[in-house]
């Protein structure tokens, strides 16, 4: 039951004074339906009345605050001519300018000789000083109820400042006066308010700098949702810890027998994790472990191993992944690496129907397939396991965790080890995947001759298809990535059949074509043509952005490269540079190039640390957009910024970890108000995490 005293904050947008339904439907749309939501859209900018000159000394362009008496009101001779209002302070003449306006309403609200405070932008326009549409026209006495600091925020059609004024302060006199969950000590330290003050603080500026970050109410604020954060992320891992797992401890003979029939030797890197791995799958409880690796790594060799181990000790392992593409690759890969053992290795994805579906599904309940691999299809009701041991999740921030839950209950106390080869910046993987156990492959496999990144403006096309032709005459394989113009499949669609359609006149049936939209056979056709030389040139979308797997291909272009953000360049940069001949990634942009389209390419031709690139993708654009998380599993925070507050991470970690260990039930005074902050930031789940404790 959430406390009564948020009640009030939880009421409809509507429960507000001058809110209906239709302006509720607009408040819904920039913030959400609650009271709450409003108070977490925060400003983000000022406009600053403060500015108080005579009409002589008024500056052009900026926005000023003037007494003045109204001296005549000039009606226009046509009603699409604007109707001005003389009004002069003694230095000069301001017109006031209003177009489609009912001249009677004026006269009453100006009328000759009243001395009146005008607030706007100063224009001038034939000589003439005046101000179109004042913002404010008010009497001498109104002046205490203009705000001459007066906070902006983000709007939508429909929606005037003035009606989000009101709606935000019929919102903060809802707010109540709440119990303190933060520690007292922190709060002393760093000169935070109340939760009270501090959110009536943010939403009234004084100055354009009080809407940074780090103003000791903005930084209160983010880190109370951090802290919500934290503690959800604290009791969903004490939930999952509790729930019994099984000591898998086999002899690693078949581990040893198949690290001998590797053609290559394992980096440092991957051996720790295979140890950490083993470590976690040979203790009682449950394994949670997130695999994290960059582009090329070998994380499907550690899964591998992993498995294998489950295998050994009598049970099976299941690798789920987010697409049918990828998932066919991996079979690919462990049937490979698998080959000449007596590991059974099957793939179920939705393309399997009939017999041969019935077959597999009736092998996997008789334990006579070792390893599945597969996508959703894994946890769809029907597929019965007679002993699942591990499930490995891959490309994690793909799945919602309810999904990762269904192929957990496959088995009793089944191990779950997720992977992505996204790297993750370390604030991101504190808030998103606190409640795993985190293995690093931060090393490249050795024999990689590495990839050169070229950026070349878009101008420069046709040289760009002559070296590519160049190329093509010494048997090269390249990659020609189209971008999402927008977040719509057909525009993407249409942008790469209108490439592929050019780039086949020039290479004729050298070129193919794949894309999120074709159907599986189709893609897999391409893939395999690519794969095996009869196709040259692959004109691709994203969709070949992680697991697709080509060691010839040496080259890619990717058109209008400053729409993608860091880490996914260098997810597409990772298809190529993958075996011994060395490769070149071009990036094709198109003028002018802002300041952070410049700055993300650069660190692109600079470095191919994934790691690096991820902080550096998490600094120039926001949690919001980094890693594609607006479509994907990663929490959007409204008040904290991962970037700025990157700080109060491990503060909030800290804090929701000590105050469980203190109070593992949250029932002390301190105790509720933490379930109070849980409720606040719609945190129920978790509260029901706590019950069941």
């Amino acid at each position: 039951m959430r406390p009564a005293i948020l009640n009030p904050l939880f009421a409809p947008v509507t429960a507000l004074k001058g809110v209906g339904p239709r302006l509720g439907k607009l408040f819904e749309k920039i913030c959400g339906p609650s009271v709450v939501d409003l108070l977490w859209h925060l400003p983000v900018d000022v406009i600053d009345r403060s500015h108080r000159p005579t009409v002589a000394t008024a500056e052009t362009g900026r926005i000023a605050t003037l007494t003045v008496k109204v001296d005549s009101h000039l009606k226009p001779r046509h009603p699409r001519l604007p109707w001005k209002v003389r009004c002069s302070d003694g230095t000069g003449a301001l017109f006031l300018v209003y177009f489609h306006v009912k001249g009677d309403w004026l006269e009453k609200s100006l009328p000759l000789g009243a001395m009146r405070i005008v607030s706007g932008k100063i224009e001038r326009f034939n000589k003439e000083t005046q101000i179109t549409h004042p913002d404010y026209v008010l009497d001498p006495e109104g002046l205490d109820t203009l705000k001459l600091i007066e906070p902006v925020y983000r709007l939508t059609a429909g929606l005037t400042l003035r009606t989000v004024h009101k709606a935000v302060e019929g919102s903060l006199a809802r707010a109540p006066e709440l119990p303190e969950w933060q520690d007292a000590e922190l709060m002393r330290r760093r000169a935070w308010p109340s939760w009270h003050r501090a959110i009536s603080s943010a939403h009234a500026p004084g100055k354009p700098e009080d809407l940074l970050p780090n103003t000791p109410a903005r930084e209160r604020l983010a880190c109370d949702e951090l802290l919500a954060n934290q503690l959800t992320i604290a009791l969903l891992r004490a939930s999952a810890r509790r729930v019994p797992g099984r000591a898998i401890k086999p002899a690693g003979d078949l581990v040893t027998r198949m690290l001998r029939g590797l053609p290559f030797t394992l980096t440092g890197a991957q051996l720790r994790a295979v140890s950490e791995i083993s470590a976690d799958m040979a203790a009682p409880g449950r394994m949670l472990r997130l695999l994290q690796g960059d582009v090329g790594s070998g994380k499907t060799v550690v899964a591998f191993l992993a498995m294998c181990n489950a295998v050994e000790a009598g049970g099976q392992a299941a690798l789920m992944a987010p697409t049918e593409l990828l998932a066919r690759q991996h079979f690919t890969t462990l049937a490979n690496l698998a080959r000449g053992s007596a590991v059974a290795i099957a793939l179920l994805t939705g393309r399997e129907k009939g017999k041969a579906r019935e077959e597999i599904l009736a092998r996997l309940a008789s334990g006579s397939i070792d390893i599945a691999v597969g996508t959703h299809a894994l946890f769809q009701e029907g597929v019965e396991f007679k002993d699942l041991m591990l499930a490995v999740i891959d490309e994690q921030h793909r799945f919602g965790v309810e999904q990762r839950m269904a192929l957990s209950q496959k088995g009793k106390g089944v191990d779950i080890l997720a992977m992505t080869a996204t790297p993750i910046p370390r604030t991101l993987e504190m808030t998103a995947y606190g409640d795993l156990d985190v293995s690093r492959l931060d090393e490249k496999p050795t024999g990689r001759a590495g990839t050169k990144t070229s950026i070349v403006p878009v101008e420069r096309l046709s040289e760009v298809i002559a070296a590519i032709k160049r190329a093509l005459a010494k048997q090269a394989k390249v990659y020609w990535i189209c971008p999402l113009i927008e977040e719509s499949e057909d525009s993407d669609l249409a942008a790469a059949e209108e490439r592929y359609a050019a780039l086949r006149k020039i290479f004729g049936n050298r070129a193919g074509l794949i894309h999120g939209r074709m159907k599986g056979a189709e893609r897999d056709k391409a893939m395999a043509g690519f794969a095996s030389g009869a196709i040259d040139l692959l004109v691709a979308t994203t969709v070949i952005e992680v697991g697709v797997d080509v060691p010839d291909a040496t080259i890619m272009v990717v058109e209008h490269a400053e729409r993608f953000g860091l880490a996914q360049l260098h997810q597409l940069r990772g298809r190529i540079g993958r075996g011994d001949q060395p490769s070149n990634c071009l990036l094709l942009y198109t003028a002018p190039l802002g300041d952070t389209a410049k700055a993300r390419l650069a660190i692109l031709r600079e470095s191919d640390d994934g790691f690096r690139i991820a902080e550096e993708d998490l600094r120039l654009r926001g949690a919001g957009e980094v890693l594609g998380t607006r479509q994907s599993g990663f929490e959007q925070f409204r008040l904290a910024d991962l970037a700025a507050h990157a700080e109060l991470i491990p503060l909030a970690r800290d804090a929701a970890r000590l105050a469980l260990e203190r109070d593992p039930a949250l029932e002390t005074p301190q105790g509720q108000a933490l379930r109070t902050l849980l409720y606040l930031f719609q945190r129920d789940e978790a509260v029901r995490y706590l019950r069941s404790a």
